[in-house]
């Protein structure tokens, strides 16, 4: 499959005929089961992951092939256009999947495991995975190609962001058992390693250094390696002083993340409410 996704993806022919729609749809099909993925667990990488970059060719070539067509199940009162080939996701009571009612959407093409509870209104984009026992929240937004691990909890108007473009990058990467704060907001292909917890608030991106005052470092995007959150790190949104210039001398600081500490009992006391929520 990955072969044949690279040709059609490299060598555009002038229409699409029957047998590369059912590629894509055996394509999708695996991303909707999870046989394939964005990114997937690597331990010989600094990050702990690898980007399978023909994925996110298969997911591009699926909007390339798709027309927009009339999706809507009311078109007077909810009227829905969107690509022929990315319609929303199809579940069973089955799947094991806790939709609660009130206006989420979960487009077709990606992963939800077994025991997800997704709060409304939510929004899971094409090409992400999202494994068991997590709790997506309302208002929050799981981006295209999103990795998220088991039990964690995207809280309510959390923004994971996708980072479907360019194919080579990291999309961003939410390891098992992380707690992501209300208002968050993870972007330009973060890694966040396992049992980490984001405070309300906190926003994660390449350009922005995170300041652990536990272990005396600073963490940085570095090359082309993205920004990696340490394991059961705690962070919350901090402010750094301007030293120089009009910024000193009007006392202005810069919002920077700060690890404040490691996970501990403490912690997991207070988040620990979390599991009566499932």
């Amino acid at each position: 499959m990955q072969a044949e996704i690279e040709s059609l993806f490299d060598n555009k022919p002038a229409f699409y005929e029957d047998q590369h729609f059912e590629l894509f749809s055996d394509f999708k099909t695996a991303l909707n089961e999870g046989r394939v993925r964005a990114a997937e667990p690597d331990v010989s990488t600094r990050t702990g992951w690898h980007v399978n970059a023909w994925v996110k060719k298969g997911i591009l070539l699926g909007f390339r092939m798709g027309g927009v067509i009339d999706m809507s199940v009311s078109p007077e009162r909810q009227p829905f256009f969107d690509k022929s080939t990315f319609p929303v996701k199809h579940f069973t009571a089955q799947s094991g999947v806790r939709i609660v009612p009130g206006g989420s959407s979960i487009r077709d093409g990606c992963y939800i495991g077994k025991g997800v509870t997704c709060m409304p209104p939510m929004y899971i984009n094409a090409g992400a995975y999202v494994d068991d026992g997590t709790m997506v929240d309302s208002h929050a937004l799981v981006g295209s190609c999103a990795q998220i691990g088991k039990n964690c909890h995207i809280s309510a108007a959390s923004q994971i962001g996708g980072v479907l473009e360019p194919v080579g990058a990291m999309p961003v990467v939410v390891e098992d058992e992380v707690l992501v704060g209300g208002n968050c907001g993870i972007y330009e292909g973060t890694v966040v390693k396992r049992r980490a917890v984001l405070g309300t608030g906190t926003i994660l991106n390449r350009s922005t250094p995170v300041y652990d005052l536990v272990r005396h470092v600073v963490h940085r995007a570095e090359g082309d390696d993205p920004l990696v959150i340490p394991e059961e790190a705690v962070i919350v949104a901090g402010a750094r002083a301007i030293t120089s210039g009009p910024g000193k001398d009007w006392g202005i600081s810069v919002y920077t993340p700060v690890i404040v500490k490691y996970r501990d009992a403490k912690t997991d006391t207070k988040i620990q409410l979390e599991d009566l929520l499932r």
